[in-house]
């Protein structure tokens, strides 16, 4: 709490500096965020990243002058009298309830503030802060509101946790999957398709296929059958399943055809209800589940699009189990146990748990809820899972619990998410016929293992660098002949391989070994081969691996007996 009092105090300081620096300026507002805070201003001339070391400059002076916060609370008349040249502010002002605001002094600067706030700018290490960056903020997040620029700091207790951040968000910089993507060819994005619709180019649909095809076989040995649903639906289909009520905002505007309206899709699960309704389904059926790898589509707002980690069209490894009352403790530990074992499968070993509980709006009963959460809590118990509560963080139609993997760099991603479902089965009216004969209502989960394919490539590249394992790389091998008279050889090496279905390219274009090396290792392909007279004459190949460089000639059924097919 005291790191988020200085952080929202440092904001505070930020626009009295930028109020000495740049007289006339209009305010926003300036809150304590994650890691650090930010001030909105609306600058009569752009200011840019170029400008930061002069503020920053000038907060420090600031700091040294042991400047005192001290909190007033006046009427909201006296209020608009302070701030009457400052519009933001009059907004904000008006809008708050009563007829007493409170603001806060610190040195000659004013700012209209419930606090908390620190006594003093002593307490503030002047060390252990550093604004970062700009960014266009429109004003309360409104795309018809004007558009602010948003001033950006980080700040520590101490300057050596604040140089480790930033060697960290420089680690990330290299590992930003936005540039992984484009120089390892995987996808691209054009403004003329449309923003936060990616284009997935041959390699990057051969990364996406072999993960495709683990998660179809994977899935089949664990019972799950699989679908594949319309990318559009009856607008019917949505008022019944409640998401053109609840979830409007998120969905495109319908499309019409011969004067009936669709929606494209934003989910996948009225279709798979559909597929179960179309026949009686006794209890002996139980659990049934529906796989898919369904692509959906959201509206998302522009300035949070952000690679393939958010996007507007993506698809999801979607999947919805139909189960009895009695089923469901066995089938969430079932997933939970499913979803570790391929995470591990990807290199991912570290995670953080939620439990989301029922939020103000909710559909079902309590008792329903009650009998849900607490099997979630059990399962969770049952195997030993450190979770956190997300007390009321449940969507309205039930629990649910989220995997957030951590990637090398200790970030945190969501990507699992089991959820138990009592809008569906009400709405549409689901049942089974149980073992006295009589209709009973069913037991639905919603689950994501990966969540979306384009959120977890993009997550795969960075927690890698871009250099993925072995069997997900979409070449594996490069063979790499030093001149045209080894080219027939590297075909015959290349046929061995094949036999193995590796993936491998011949390099035989008229380049130089080194400069086709030097592309292996930007493109970071797990091996090149080099074949010249000695290897031809040898029936050898001479070796490099990724991240090793150079390890010698080696006899090709040794080199390929070592490799992890």
């Amino acid at each position: 709490m005291k790191q988020e009092t200085i952080r929202h105090s440092l904001a505070h300081l930020l626009a009295y500096a930028v109020s000495e620096l740049y007289p006339g300026i209009k305010f926003g507002i300036g809150p304590a965020i994650k890691n650090g805070f930010y001030y909105d201003f609306d600058f009569k001339n752009p200011i840019s990243n170029e400008d930061l070391p002069k503020i920053e400059n000038k907060m420090k002076e600031l700091i040294k002058q042991n400047i005192v916060f001290k909190k007033k609370n006046v009427s909201k008349n006296e209020a608009k009298k302070i701030f009457k040249n400052q519009p933001y502010k009059l907004e904000l002002i008006k809008e708050l309830p009563g007829k007493i605001v409170s603001i806060y002094q610190s040195g000659e600067f004013l700012d209209l503030c419930k606090g908390p706030h620190i006594k003093s700018t002593k307490e503030i290490n002047a060390e252990a802060f550093k604004l970062t960056k700009t960014a266009g903020a429109y004003w309360r997040g409104n795309e018809k509101n004007p558009m602010l620029t948003r001033i950006y700091g980080l700040a520590f207790d101490t300057k050596k946790e604040l140089e480790e951040f930033l060697k960290k968000e420089k680690e990330a910089e290299k590992r930003d999957h936005r540039i992984l993507g484009q120089k390892l060819e995987l996808f691209m994005f054009d403004e003329e398709i449309g923003a936060g619709l990616p284009l997935w180019m041959p390699k990057g649909e051969i990364l996406r296929h072999i993960i495709e095809e683990y998660l179809y076989e994977e899935l089949k040995k664990a019972g799950y059958q699989w679908v594949r649903t319309p990318h559009l639906g009856n607008l019917n289909l949505w008022k019944t399943s409640g998401h053109w009520e609840l979830y409007r905002e998120n969905m495109y505007s319908p499309i019409e055809i011969e004067n009936e309206k669709y929606l494209i899709k934003p989910m996948n699960c009225p279709f798979h209800v559909k597929i179960y309704q179309s026949k009686i389904i006794s209890y002996k059926n139980l659990p049934i589940k529906y796989a898919e790898l369904g692509t959906v589509y959201r509206y998302e707002k522009s300035g949070v699009l952000h690679g393939l980690t958010r996007v507007r069209g993506f698809t999801q490894d979607d999947a919805h189990i139909f189960c009895t009352p009695e089923q469901l403790t066995e089938e969430v530990e079932e997933l939970l146990c499913h979803g570790f074992k391929i995470f591990e499968t990807f290199g991912f070993k570290e995670f953080n748990i939620y439990l989301s509980t029922r939020p103000e709006k909710y559909a079902g009963t309590i008792k329903g809820w009650e009998k849900a959460t607490n099997v979630l809590k059990y399962v969770l118990k049952k195997l030993k899972i450190k979770y956190q509560v997300d007390a009321g963080g449940g969507v309205f139609y039930g629990p649910k619990i989220d995997i957030k993997i951590k990637d090398s760099l200790g970030r945190e991603w969501q990507c699992t998410t089991i959820q138990v479902d009592f809008n569906l089965p009400k709405r549409f009216n689901i049942t089974f016929i149980n073992n006295k004969g009589k209709k009973e209502k069913v037991y639905m989960i919603h689950r994501a293992l990966l969540g979306s394919m384009e959120r977890f490539i993009g997550v795969l590249l960075e927690h890698y660098a871009g250099a993925l394992p072995f069997w997900l790389s979409s070449e594996q091998i490069w063979l790499i002949p030093v001149g045209s008279q080894h080219i027939e050889y590297a075909r015959e090496v290349s046929e061995k391989i094949q036999g193995l279905q590796i993936r491998d390219v011949i390099k035989d274009e008229n380049e130089t070994v080194s400069k086709k090396i030097r592309e292996g290792e930007i493109k970071k392909i797990p091996y090149l081969l080099v074949v010249g007279d000695k290897e031809m004459k040898n029936k050898t190949v001479r070796v490099r691996e990724r991240g090793k460089g150079d390890i010698g000639e080696m006899e090709l059924e040794k080199f390929l007996k070592g490799l992890e097919i």
